[in-house]
């Protein structure tokens, strides 16, 4: 079957071969009018393009790249990570792109793919995310000359366009919450100890804490519930333990407050759990978990229009997506009049 050319194109769409590569390629150049009827009529005519040609002539490919460093079973059970790959596809899919996602065991198998997809010119631009502090990853991409926006404080971009939310403010906000309860013995279960953001909550979460002249303890964890329940039974249930714990996302929070279930333990009565991310776990839950949240897939859809504005030339300003905040619900409480004791029944859903 003969290939369909650019030519068929915009003589179906009724506008100049030019007006066709540009709408294709996602350049500027059309109206959001004519480039909505060319990928229409692409689609008609299953149009597909010619990659070796494209590759000799360094056009757009029309197609961004993400690789996720996470184990799959963990990646699978996270949240987060299914609304933000939902916002990028609300802002590709329509205007014709698509996203190359791929899963990485660890950053080494990571930065070897960005590598190939750089040489074979496989994407226009990647999306990177879960900046370390001295990312390899930054000098990479310049080496490369991989057009890149970073989603991360703009203190981990190095100078490459990024956008973020304001991560230390969301933890002083949390903070500022379990104090005005009566709460004077904080904990908090957070992530990955090597991972940018965490540091920036760690750190936030330990000048907040020391502002309100109250107690803190941070433990670091790898974002699994498995982990998350076992760090919460270890703090709620061993000596000085805390009256409220904040998580670094729902999973772990969700997993929290079922070991404690288990173990009988009343939330909020006893112990007030704050989760991160407010997606829809917390509010299945029993009781429904306060949490620091904001909309995922809006972050999502801000990241996949910074990749086009990148690709249109503009400045590698950040851009700040916006600030989570809190969300109380019915597993924020005052602390208990004496410690932690187990109840002596079990049961229960969390």
């Amino acid at each position: 079957m003969p290939r369909v050319t650019i030519k068929e194109i915009a003589q179906r769409a009724g506008v100049s071969k030019g007006a066709v590569s540009y709408a294709l390629n996602g350049r500027p150049g059309v109206s959001e009018a004519t480039r909505a009827r060319v990928l229409q009529v692409a689609a008609e005519l299953d149009w597909r393009p010619n990659s070796a040609a494209r590759m000799l002539s360094g056009a757009r490919t029309a197609t961004f790249g993400l690789v996720l460093t996470r184990q799959p079973e963990t990646l699978g059970n996270e949240p987060f990570f299914m609304q933000f790959v939902a916002g990028l596809e609300r802002v590709l899919g329509p205007r014709g792109h698509a996203l190359l996602l791929q899963v990485a065991h660890d950053l080494d198998v990571e930065m070897t793919t960005l590598r190939t997809w750089s040489a074979e010119r496989r994407v226009d631009a990647v999306v990177v995310v879960d900046l370390r502090v001295g990312d390899p990853r930054v000098p990479l991409l310049r080496e490369l000359g991989l057009p890149a926006v970073v989603v991360g404080d703009p203190s981990l971009a190095g100078g490459l366009p990024c956008v973020w939310t304001d991560d230390a403010a969301a933890v002083e906000e949390a903070v500022g919450h379990l104090v005005a309860l009566g709460h004077r013995r904080l904990a908090r279960v957070a992530g990955s100890a090597d991972l940018g953001h965490v540091q920036i909550r760690d750190l936030a979460f330990a000048a907040a804490t020391a502002a309100a002249g109250v107690s803190a303890l941070t433990l670091h964890t790898d974002f699994s519930g498995q982990q998350g329940g076992q760090v919460t039974k270890d703090l709620v249930l061993g000596d000085s333990p805390p009256t409220a714990v904040l998580y670094d996302n729902d999973l772990m929070a969700v997993a929290g407050l079922s070991a404690l279930n288990e173990a009988g333990v009343s939330v909020p009565e006893q112990v007030t759990l704050l989760a991160w991310d407010d997606s829809a776990l917390c509010r299945v839950t029993h009781p429904r978990l306060s949490a620091v949240g904001h909309d995922v897939v809006a972050y999502g859809a801000a990241v996949a229009e910074r990749l086009f504005q990148l690709l249109d030339g503009s400045p590698p300003d950040p851009v700040l997506a916006h600030t989570p905040r809190l969300h109380e619900r019915a597993s924020s409480g005052p602390p208990p009049g004496g410690p932690v004791r187990p109840r002596a029944t079990t049961g229960g859903r969390a």
